[in-house]
C-alpha cells in the first residue's frame, strides 16, 4: 500500500505468470481455449484488467477494513481508499440510513478520471465486504451484463418503501437496488453522481435509487441490477441462499437459489456476523487441503526481549467452583515471569494471596465484603489495565477453566490479535467457550463448522460472535476502540453477552484459536457445597479433574501390570489413591463423626447383626455410595479383570466403609472371611508416622503385610481361601477404606 494524496491509499501486488499480470488468472479459467494460445489470451486479459480500479471509503483502518484489504491483495486488485482519517459524518445509530459522505468522496475522486473512457471502476464498502474472486472473472461478468453500470441487488427496499411500486417488475431475481456495491465505466459513474448535492448524513441508497427509478437517467447512464447475484452477493435477506463451496483448495460463496458464484460478498445490514463466518474461509483462508493459510501472518515474536509484555490477569470466581486449589496451582505454573504479571481477583481467596501474592508484580483482591457484582468487577479489572500505561495485555480467566497449557499466555500474545480466546470445552462434550453464530434474538446458534472446530477437525483462527470465560485483550484496544469503561452492561444481557455485544458494535473482531490444546471447562451445575471436601463428589460431573486430583499418578502403570505386587498368594497390591484422596476421605469421615460402636448389633446392615464388627462409617452415611460405586467401576474393575483372568466384575457391593483402628478403641480385628467374592482394602494414612503396628495377616498362608503404603490397596479373594485378621495398632490412629465386592 502506498499513499497518493490526502486520504487516499492504493495498493498493487504482482503475481508471476507467463506474462506480467495484475489479474489473477489460471489455466483452469481458460474455458476450453487452446493452451497454445494461453500467452496471447493472457496478454489480452492484462490489457483489460489494467483498466480496473477499486474505490472504497474507510475513515478508519478497522479489522473489517484490514480483512477487505487482504482479500483485495490476494486477487491483486488495485484499490484506492477514500476518506481515510476523516471524521465519519455519514450516519450513526440515530440516523442509520446515511452514507452521503461516500457519494461526496466518490464524486470528488472521479474528477481525476474524467478523460479515461475505458477505465472501469468498482465502488464497494470496505468494512463489511470481501472479494471471493479476481478481476478477470469480475470483468467478464460485467461484459456479460451488457450495461455500463451494474448495481448490486437485494430483496428488501430501503430506506423508502413507498418507492416499491416504481421499481421495474422482474420475473426472476432480486428487484431492489443496493448501494453497497456497483461497477461501471468512469464516464458513466461520473454522470451517475454529478447531481449529488446532499449532506454527508443523507442517504446514498435513496440517492442512487431515485436515479435508477428515473427511466431517462437509467437509460442514459445505462444502469442495470445484478439480480441473480453473479457479481455482488448482498447477504441481508439472503442468508439461506448462500453456502460455502469447497473445491480443489479454493473456497467460494455459492448462491443456491441462482446457482451463481458471486465475486463480491457484502455483509449489509444485520448480516455482519455471517460475513465474519464466510471470511473465516474466503478467499482461501482455510481449506481442507491447506488448513489455515493465514494463521502465521503478522505474528508477534517474543524472542530477544529483555522484558516480556506486562499482563494483568483478571481472575473471577463468581460461583462455588470445584478444584480451586488445582486452578491456582496451574496459574502459578504458567510459563511466564511472575514479575511481569499483575493479578486482579474477584472473590474470597485469602489463602492463595497470603502464600503466593508476593511472587507477582501486584495483586488486587475484590472480596465478598466489597459487594461488587459480576459485571462491575469485570469492568474494574479491565479498567485497571486500561489506565495503567505499563499494562500491555489483559487476560480474563474464570475459575471454571482448567488451563493445562503452560504456554497459553505466550501463544495468545504471539498471535497478535486485539481480542483472542483459546478454545476450551467441557470434557468429551460440545459445550465450549464460544458460539459460532447467534440466533435472531442474540443468543446461541450453532454454526455449520461449530462441531468441527470444537473437536479440532478444523484447526485455525476463527472470527466468532461470542467468547467467554477465558480471553486476552490488547491494552491498546482498551485505550482506543474499547475505551468505554462499562463494557459488561448492555440492557438485560448477562455480563459475558454484553461484553461481546459491545465489542462487536465497535467493529472489533473476536478471534478463537484452536491451534493448540489449552484445557477444558469444568461443569458447575451439580456442585454440592454441603460437605467438608465437596470435590470428592465430582466424579460424575468432572471425571477428568476428579481423576487428576484423587487417582494415584502410577495407577496407569499398575493397570498395565508394571507396579502390581503380590506380597501373599493371590493378594495383589497396587497404587490407587493420591495422598489428597486419602486425607480428604479421612477428614470427611471425622467431620461426619458418627462412628459405629464396634458392637455386633448394627442397625445399618440387613438383619441388624454384624459377626465381625469394626468401628466404621459407611459410605452411604455421608451420601457417597453412588460416587464410590462409580470409582470402583471405573478404576477397580479394569484392574481386577487383568489380575484375575476370566473373572468379570460389576463391582456390586453391600458394604463399603472406612474403618478406624486405635489402641484404646479397637486396635485389631479377629480372624474372619469377608462376605465378598473379592475385597479391596485401601490404606488411608502412613505407618510409622500416623500410627504404629497394624497390617493384615492371612492365616492360611501365614503371610503378613505389616507396612501398608498410603494410597495403595490390597485386593484379595473374600471367601474360602483368604481367612485373615487385622493386626493390632499399637500407637496413633489407622484408617482403611474397605469394600466387599460382588457379595
Amino acid at each position: 500500500w502506498s499513499s497518493h494524496g490526502e486520504g487516499i491509499i492504493t495498493f498493487s501486488l504482482i503475481l508471476v505468470f507467463p506474462t506480467t499480470s495484475q489479474c489473477r488468472v489460471t489455466k483452469r479459467q481458460l474455458c476450453g481455449e487452446q493452451e497454445a494460445n494461453y500467452t496471447k489470451w493472457l496478454t489480452s486479459k492484462w490489457a483489460f484488467c489494467k483498466n480496473l480500479l477499486v474505490l472504497t471509503v474507510a475513515t478508519k483502518q478497522t479489522e473489517g477494513f484490514q480483512r477487505f484489504r487482504r482479500s483485495a491483495q490476494f486477487f491483486n486488485y488495485k484499490v484506492q481508499v477514500l476518506g481515510l482519517d476523516e471524521e465519519w459524518q455519514g450516519g450513526d445509530d440515530k440516523k442509520p440510513a446515511g452514507g452521503g459522505q461516500k457519494v461526496r468522496l466518490l464524486k470528488s475522486a472521479l474528477k481525476q478520471y474524467v478523460d479515461k473512457e475505458d477505465l472501469i471502476i468498482l465502488f464497494v464498502d470496505s468494512y463489511d465486504v470481501l472479494f471471493a474472486s479476481g478481476p478477470a472473472e469480475l470483468l467478464k461478468k460485467l461484459k456479460q451484463a451488457k450495461s455500463k453500470v451494474v448495481f448490486s441487488a437485494e430483496n428488501y427496499i430501503y430506506p423508502d418503501r413507498k418507492l416499491e411500486a416504481k421499481y421495474p417488475q422482474v420475473r426472476d431475481g432480486k428487484r431492489f437496488l443496493g448501494s453497497g456495491g456497483f461497477i461501471g465505466y468512469a464516464p458513466n459513474l461520473k454522470k451517475l453522481v454529478e447531481e449529488w448535492k446532499g449532506q454527508d448524513d443523507d442517504s446514498d441508497q435513496l440517492f442512487y435509487t431515485n436515479v435508477f427509478l428515473d427511466p431517462e437517467k437509467r437509460e442514459s447512464i445505462n444502469i442495470s441490477l445484478d439480480q441473480r447475484s453473479r457479481i455482488f452477493q448482498n447477504l441481508n435477506g439472503a442468508l439461506d441462499e448462500v453456502v460455502l463451496k469447497f473445491e480443489n483448495s479454493r473456497v467460494r460463496a455459492r448462491n443456491l437459489l441462482y446457482d451463481t458464484l458471486p465475486v463480491v460478498i457484502h455483509g449489509n445490514g444485520p448480516t455482519k456476523l455471517q460475513l465474519n463466518y464466510l471470511g473465516n474461509y474466503i478467499p482461501q483462508i482455510w481449506t481442507f487441503e491447506t488448513g489455515c493459510t493465514v494463521c502465521d501472518e503478522g505474528l508477534r515474536s517474543l524472542t530477544g526481549f529483555k522484558a516480556l509484555p506486562m499482563i494483568l490477569i483478571g481472575i473471577f470466581i463468581e460461583q462455588p467452583t470445584p478444584f480451586l486449589s488445582q486452578f491456582f496451582l496451574r496459574l502459578r505454573n504458567l510459563h511466564y515471569p511472575k514479575q511481569r504479571i499483575q493479578l486482579f481477583i474477584h472473590n474470597h481467596v485469602e489463602s492463595f494471596v497470603k502464600e503466593h501474592g508476593k511472587e507477582y508484580l501486584a495483586v488486587k483482591v475484590i472480596g465478598p465484603d466489597d459487594e461488587v457484582e459480576n459485571a462491575e468487577a469485570r469492568n474494574l479489572g479491565m479498567d485497571l489495565c486500561r489506565k495503567d500505561p505499563d499494562c500491555d495485555y489483559y487476560f480474563s480467566l474464570d475459575a471454571e477453566i482448567v488451563l493445562k497449557n503452560t504456554e497459553t499466555l505466550r501463544i495468545l500474545i504471539e498471535q497478535n490479535k486485539l481480542v483472542i480466546a483459546p478454545l476450551v470445552s467441557r470434557h468429551e462434550k460440545l459445550w465450549s467457550n464460544f458460539w459460532g453464530a447467534l440466533s435472531p434474538d442474540g443468543y446461541y446458534a450453532r454454526s455449520e463448522d461449530y462441531v468441527d472446530i470444537v473437536q479440532r477437525r478444523r484447526v485455525g483462527l476463527w472470527n466468532v460472535p461470542y467468547i467467554s470465560s477465558i480471553y486476552m485483550v490488547k491494552a491498546k484496544a482498551l485505550r482506543s476502540e474499547l475505551d468505554e469503561a462499562d463494557l459488561f452492561h448492555s440492557g438485560k444481557l448477562d455480563a459475558d453477552m454484553a461484553f461481546c455485544h459491545n465489542v462487536r458494535n465497535q467493529g472489533v473482531f473476536m478471534y478463537l484459536t484452536n491451534r493448540h490444546q489449552f484445557g477444558h471447562i469444568l461443569s458447575l451445575e451439580n456442585y454440592q457445597t454441603t460437605h467438608l471436601h465437596n470435590d470428592l463428589w465430582q466424579i460424575f460431573s468432572n471425571p477428568e479433574d476428579w481423576r487428576e486430583k484423587y487417582i494415584h499418578e502410577n495407577y496407569t502403570a499398575a493397570l498395565k501390570g508394571k507396579l502390581v505386587e503380590m506380597p501373599c498368594p493371590d493378594v495383589y497390591w497396587f497404587p490407587i489413591f493420591t495422598d489428597t484422596a486419602c486425607d480428604e476421605l479421612v477428614e470427611e469421615m471425622e467431620h461426619y463423626g458418627q462412628w459405629s460402636t464396634g458392637d455386633n448389633t448394627d442397625s445399618r446392615i440387613q438383619g441388624g447383626y454384624e459377626n465381625v464388627p469394626t468401628i466404621d462409617i459407611h459410605m452411604n452415611q455421608i451420601g457417597f455410595e453412588r460416587e464410590w460405586y462409580k470409582f470402583l467401576l471405573d478404576y477397580i474393575a479394569p484392574i481386577t479383570e487383568k489380575l484375575y483372568p476370566g473373572y468379570y466384575t460389576k463391582t456390586q457391593f453391600e458394604l463399603a466403609f472406612v474403618v478406624r483402628y486405635k489402641p484404646d478403641e479397637q486396635p485389631s480385628l479377629m480372624p474372619h472371611h469377608d462376605a465378598s467374592t473379592f475385597t479391596i482394602n485401601i490404606a488411608l494414612n502412613r505407618v510409622g508416622i500416623d500410627y504404629e503396628g497394624g497390617g493384615c495377616r492371612f492365616l492360611r498362608y501365614n503371610c503378613s503385610i505389616r507396612a501398608p503404603r498410603k494410597g495403595w490397596t490390597l485386593m484379595h479373594p473374600g471367601r474360602l481361601t483368604h481367612y485373615h485378621e487385622g493386626l493390632p495398632t499399637t500407637k496413633g490412629t489407622r484408617y482403611i477404606a474397605v469394600s466387599f465386592l460382588d457379595p
